[in-house]
């Protein structure tokens, strides 16, 4: 698979997020295979109705917050369950060396938007702590794989900035 292939698959989950601000999703791609997913939704696992859909939706939407831009939301970030995701498969505490991080965003039409600079802290440093090598976003100018530790350094100056 491709790089565009792994991000339309982080699209699919993103078109099953339950937050109000955001439609995201991620996967966690190691050795070419795809061992975690995840969307954002509001946290206490995925509650389904009768038919199959979700009874609960996120209830809170911070734009106005002085909260940083990356925790607006009662949701749990699509990174987080994908790494969680991934840990699960791999059905122990070992760390996901090698591995890439793929997030998108997707319009109500499932379309993937563009994703601006890094700069969700609490994403890179749970990426850091588990040993996932690269993260990567689909920008305007093309796909970049940003080293973890590079992409932790960017976000953490996109809040100096901003």
């Amino acid at each position: 698979m491709s790089h565009e292939d792994y991000f339309k698959e982080a699209g699919v989950e993103a078109q099953k997020a339950e937050c109000l601000r955001d439609k995201c999703g991620a996967v966690v791609v190691l050795n070419g295979e795809i061992i975690g997913r995840g969307f954002s939704s509001p946290a206490g696992g995925l509650v389904l109705d009768k038919n199959g859909e979700s009874n609960r939706k996120c209830e809170l939407n911070l734009i106005t917050s002085a909260k940083p831009k990356s925790d607006r939301t009662c949701c749990v970030h699509a990174e987080w369950r994908a790494i969680i995701s991934a840990l699960k498969q791999k059905n122990d505490t070992q760390n996901l060396n090698g591995s890439i991080l793929y997030f998108t965003r997707v319009d109500g039409e499932g379309n993937i938007l563009k994703s601006g600079e890094p700069y969700c802290t609490v994403c890179s440093r749970l990426a850091l702590d588990n040993g996932i090598s690269y993260l990567a976003l689909w920008h305007e100018s093309g796909i970049k794989l940003y080293n973890t530790r590079e992409y932790n350094e960017l976000s953490y100056q996109f809040h100096q900035k901003n």
